[in-house]
């Protein structure tokens, strides 16, 4: 398959606004207070299938995420027969603890080698006692380059495209640990994360929505209001631009913190909220070297996978690593 051309990326993003369109005269005939409802636990979460690329080498890959349709509950979900993937085996590199809200793009799994159109790899997930499913096929309306990332995370608009923003790299990112390490409770574990990035797409203000320029080292933000309990009222939503870097947690059924507070992974587009969607927010100042230090303590033992996701709001780059904490 040739290299989507922007005629062809337009076309796809009008494909996709008019189903966005549909879902929103879908939503417009329901009662209002139905469609305004918002919950912070005891919902579901829903596996998606976010549509498929192709790399430079010609190896296909599917791309998921997830809705978990609570503003605080965050689950946790074990591989098995509640969490697995088929055809192949059950683990195919899924999360197993769900932030709240919308998060895309979190995983990726290989294409298996004689995959057709017609056929289908399912991730089933249950949560809350009821079972949903996320349907991958190799459809070509399904397929996805970097562009169509940047639009749906919202750093870019729908149809935005020029030359500068197709030749966007996605953020390199490099973790000074060993893919395995081991912690104590209560004892802070000193993560390291170097990340730099090629400046595209510019930094944008969310306040007023124009670029800007990156507040100096030791200048304030502007102060932000307590978040609002309130839905998102966009058909799509709106990201910072500019290089930021967050941890968090993966896998693992236990209380975790960090020093410093992450930047939000998941669409929070709450004012006042630490999170690239929501309003007020900018990327704070990159570190000398792009070097970022974060300390992790863990309140319960087991196993966890922390990722640590370096994202420039438009493309991201992800790195994992295993901690095994003891009593």
């Amino acid at each position: 398959m040739k290299q989507d051309s922007p005629s062809g990326y337009l076309t796809r993003c009008a494909l996709r606004a008019s189903l966005l369109l549909g879902v929103v005269a879908a939503l417009a005939v329901q009662p209002a207070a139905h469609a305004q409802l918002s919950y912070s636990r005891g919902q579901t979460v829903s596996p998606g299938y976010e549509g498929w690329e192709r790399e430079s080498g010609g190896k296909l890959y599917f791309l998921f995420g997830y809705m978990n349709r609570n503003w605080l509950e965050e689950l946790d979900m074990p591989i098995g027969p509640e969490n697995f993937i088929a055809p192949g085996k059950p683990d195919q590199g899924q999360p197993t603890h769900f932030l709240p809200r919308r998060n895309r793009f979190v995983f990726r799994v290989p294409v298996p080698q004689g995959f057709s159109d017609s056929d289908e790899l399912i991730w089933t997930l249950t949560t809350q006692g009821e079972t949903k499913r996320a349907y991958a096929t190799l459809r070509l309306d399904y397929f996805v380059d970097d562009l169509v990332k940047a639009s749906e995370q919202g750093a870019i608009g729908a149809g935005t495209t020029d030359p500068v923003l197709r030749a966007n790299k996605a953020p390199t990112l490099r973790v000074e640990s060993q893919d395995e390490l081991q912690a104590r409770v209560g004892e802070p574990l000193t993560l390291v994360a170097i990340a730099t990035d090629d400046g595209v797409p510019k930094p944008r203000d969310r306040r007023t929505n124009r670029l800007f320029r990156q507040p100096s080292q030791g200048e304030d933000a502007p102060p932000t209001s307590k978040p609002q309990w309130t839905p998102p009222r966009q058909v799509t939503v709106g990201s910072s631009t500019g290089l930021r870097l967050s941890w968090y947690l993966f896998r693992g059924a236990g209380r975790v913190t960090f020093d410093p507070e992450q930047n939000k992974v998941w669409e929070d587009t709450r004012t006042g909220a630490n999170s690239p969607w929501a309003p007020k927010w900018y990327a704070p100042p990159v570190p000398p070297d792009g070097r970022f230090v974060t300390e992790v303590t863990f309140h319960d033992p087991g196993t966890y996978v922390l990722r640590c996701l370096a994202s420039d709001g438009a493309l991201g780059t992800a790195s994992d690593v295993t901690i095994t904490v003891t009593p």
